[in-house]
């Protein structure tokens, strides 16, 4: 059976972890995309505040199974 992917990229943030970020990445982009298949993490960032970790970025590349 052949199949055809579209790759895109997307940005999750959390203030908890880069894996929370991740997580909710994935969870939001499966509300607006259906056939989810895979995932890519391309870059990992962090904001500073105050000399603190305020916040966990993570660049993704996310595939999903193109219709019929």
């Amino acid at each position: 059976m052949d199949r055809v992917y579209k790759k895109i990229e997307i940005v999750g943030i959390s203030n908890k972890s880069f894996e929370d970020a991740v997580k909710n990445a994935i969870e939001k982009a499966s509300k607006s995309l259906h056939g989810l298949a895979w995932f890519e993490i391309t870059e990992q960032h962090g904001r500073i505040d105050n000399g603190k970790i305020a916040e966990f970025q993570v660049v993704l590349k996310v595939a999903f199974k193109l219709d019929e």
